[in-house]
């Protein structure tokens, strides 16, 4: 019995939490036609626009000057006119991307996941967070998981890292949720087995996994002859998921595998139905384009990845480059849902790097200690050989790596790839993109 669902909804309801109520929202909506979904959208992203234009320095200037809001009024047909949102944008004008309310809104910042090797900061609000946990929920159920049924994270912890334990907020969550956390930055033989005899006592119903340590525990099983009783289905993110990585993961751990597309920035952006074709979006949460070099949405082919986020009024993120690109066409899903899908989302992937002793570790853990170097620009990391990290740096015009920086990201390198590990420092012009023009933040050669 799962006595665990009705006593979240029990909480939710007492401490006056509205996502119960966005929730029944998405469940009447989820089924519209297209046009109803546009209509809907429409007044969405209207209210948006209005409020932007009203209490955000930055889109009272921009939104005038591109036709997209006149004498007071919105006009959608000139919503494409709007200037692309960069991370440079935004930490150029810093605080007039805030609305003059936001801090009536109960806010907190975020941080974008740094794949591009540029993270940069964000207010969110307490809104926005409960209409992202009711996305979460809303997927997880279209998927077959109920509030409250067992479920594995297969994550990363920088906490577990440097302190070994995760905090006490995130333990009171896991356990009202009936989840249970595992470290995924460090992924060896020995924490594969230990992940494999958690499984089996726990019997989850779902994993939710970094689709690098999904692959690694796949390949891990297929190898060895282990009893492993298998979740009803896995939830793949942090990743682009190609086909063939999804059947591998999906032989190796004996269950259906889903692709779920996000970021801190903007929570929930697309997810795949029990169908498993294209990734259907959220037109209530977040309004998704995919763009070609003109900035104009494409009907087909490959373009880059545009977000306006619908509920986040703190700091309205209004045609946002999230950096990745995606494919897009003419599809129906037989779910009969009618919301815009992507068929194939290309992003960059974080990888695992290898220590002497044949473990895997996290490249991500690296990846965020060179988040907010006010000297950074980009960086590229880069494991050469064994025992050897070599991290290129694009720096900010006229700046220079502090002494105290370049010993902190040191340390937290040895933290993960052990107290032997060389580390060398690349300054560069500029970090070089791959043949096929993909951002590599993290390159792993043996």
């Amino acid at each position: 019995m799962n006595w665990r669902k009705p006593l979240i909804y029990f909480l939710l309801y007492a401490t006056g939490s509205k996502i119960p109520k966005y929730l029944e929202q998405i469940k009447k909506c989820e089924y519209l036609s297209a046009e109803q979904l546009e209509d809907l959208t429409n007044n969405k992203l209207e209210k948006l626009l209005l409020h932007a234009y009203n209490n955000v320095p930055y889109y009272h200037r921009t939104l005038s000057e591109c036709g997209a809001i006149l004498d007071g009024r919105v006009i959608l047909e000139n919503f494409q006119n709007i200037p692309i949102l960069t991370k440079e944008i935004i930490r150029n004008e810093g605080e007039k991307l805030y609305s003059k309310d936001y801090e009536n809104r109960k806010p907190y910042k975020n941080t974008s996941g740094g794949s591009t090797g540029e993270p940069v900061e964000f207010v969110q609000d307490k809104q926005y967070d409960q209409w992202n946990t009711a996305i979460k929920l809303y997927f997880n159920s279209l998927l077959g998981k109920e509030p409250g049924e067992g479920e594995i994270k297969l994550w990363g912890s920088d906490r577990d890292i440097i302190k070994g334990t995760v905090g006490l907020k995130e333990r009171i969550i896991n356990f009202l949720y009936n989840r249970k956390f595992f470290n995924s930055y460090r992924f060896g033989s020995e924490e594969v087995c230990d992940l494999i005899e958690l499984n089996n006592r726990f019997k989850p119903t779902v994993y939710w996994s970094y689709m690098e340590s999904a692959l690694e525990l796949a390949k891990y099983l297929q190898a060895n002859d282990k009893h492993f009783l298998s979740p009803k289905f896995a939830i793949s993110t942090i990743g682009p998921l190609a086909e063939d990585v999804q059947r591998q993961i999906e032989e190796g751990m004996q269950c259906k595998v889903y692709n779920q597309y996000g970021s801190r920035e903007v929570g929930g952006i697309a997810c795949q139905c029990r169908y498993q074709g294209g990734l259907h979006t959220f037109p209530w949460f977040n309004y998704v384009e995919v763009v070609g070099e003109n900035s104009k949405t494409i009907q087909d082919g490959e373009g880059e990845v545009l977000v306006t986020t619908l509920e986040n009024y703190s700091m309205p993120l209004i045609r946002y480059e999230i950096g990745d690109a995606a494919v897009v066409g003419d599809s129906r899903c037989l779910c009969g849902r009618n919301s815009f899908q992507l068929k194939k989302v290309i992003g960059r992937t974080l990888g695992y790097f290898k220590k002497s002793d044949g473990s895997l570790v996290h490249s991500h853990f690296i990846v965020q200690s060179l988040f907010f170097r006010s000297w950074l620009k980009q960086f590229q990391i880069i494991q050469d050989r064994m025992g050897h990290i070599s991290i290129k740096l694009e720096l900010h015009k006229g700046f220079e790596p502090s002494e105290e920086d370049v010993k902190d990201i040191k340390k937290k390198t040895r933290i993960l790839m052990g107290q032997n590990c060389e580390v060398e420092f690349v300054l560069v012009d500029k970090i070089e993109r791959s043949p096929s023009g993909k951002y590599l933040y993290t390159i792993c050669e043996i």
